[in-house]
């Protein structure tokens, strides 16, 4: 098996201490184990990917890391600190994360859906929100303005007004990611950020991560599409049943034969050139209505 294709020299970037970190991270649902005793480090500045194939857990260890699910065994800290599995704990101390199914308020503006992801960092009281004191003024109109510059970072500026139901479905992703960076984060997770895009819009997608990670924040992403994971990624992590089979650099993560042989199942064909070379992609179409209103399903 060799290697076809060679992503791109990336440019130089600093990566610091590490932000992330999970250690021995499992999780049972009766007497199914679906994630088994996995580590992750995540360092400053750093994207690290996360793949997988269908089955393999990563959704799973990701609602463990961001608080949705309480790991059965073992611990998540975020910059030395072990943060409690709860969702809100979470994004206050600085994680944030996207969904494989997109979660926009369906009826609200992309300047509104922004503008709900930073309420999280302003501290007006019902009293001082329900009568329009000063305060909550202030914070309204510092909120609203921040809410623009991150709809002008993710490249939907003149969208503002537009209501999220009424996007483009490569445009919904930006703005769920818009509405993730509005909470402030250290770190953000994406969950299949390209699922269901076209060429082009897949790479706007690596664009802004890249934008993103030159920010200043570490960047963890769940991916089908090994080309995009490859060429994207600082370091890859390959989760099968549940548990850690390989970590890397991406060369050294698609030149190994167990994460040929975790996706095609070993056989001995000219199939595995393209895993191997970053070319497997698994094609999701997005259904007919992908926004879905947060409040009304469980998250």
């Amino acid at each position: 098996m060799t290697v076809t294709e060679t992503p791109p020299a990336r440019q130089p970037h600093t990566v610091g201490a590490p932000i992330l970190e999970a250690r021995g991270v499992t999780m049972r649902f009766g007497g199914l184990t679906a994630v088994k005793d996995v580590d992750m480090t995540v360092n400053e500045g750093e994207i690290v990917g996360l793949i997988g194939p269908n089955g393999a857990g990563k959704t799973t260890f990701f609602n463990c890391l961001t608080g949705l699910y309480k790991p059965t065994e073992g611990q998540v800290t975020l910059s030395g600190q072990v943060i409690p599995p709860k969702p809100r704990a979470v994004v206050i101390a600085g994680m944030a994360r996207t969904f494989q199914n997109i979660r926009l308020f369906a009826n609200m503006t992309a300047l509104e859906n922004v503008m709900v992801g930073r309420y999280c960092r302003t501290s007006s009281l019902a009293l001082t929100s329900i009568l329009r004191g000063p305060k909550f003024r202030r914070e309204e109109e510092a909120t609203r303005a921040r809410a623009q510059e991150l709809l002008d970072f993710v490249g939907l500026g003149d969208s503002a007004e537009s209501l999220a139901r009424n996007m483009p479905y490569g445009d919904q992703r930006r703005l769920e990611i818009a509405r993730a960076l509005a909470t402030d984060p250290k770190l953000i997770l994406l969950d299949e950020p390209t699922a269901g895009m076209n060429p082009q819009e897949t790479k706007q997608a690596s664009d802004l991560i890249f934008r993103i990670r030159d920010s200043g924040l570490a960047v963890v992403v769940i991916e089908h599409d090994m080309r995009f994971i490859f060429n994207l990624c600082d370091r890859v992590l390959c989760l099968v049943r549940g548990e850690v089979l390989v970590q890397g650099t991406p060369g050294e993560v698609q030149s190994d034969p167990r994460v040929i042989e975790a996706y095609i199942g070993g056989d001995d064909d000219d199939d595995d050139d393209d895993v191997v070379a970053g070319g497997a992609t698994e094609v999701r179409t997005p259904p007919a209505d992908t926004v879905t209103d947060p409040t009304e399903e469980k998250q």
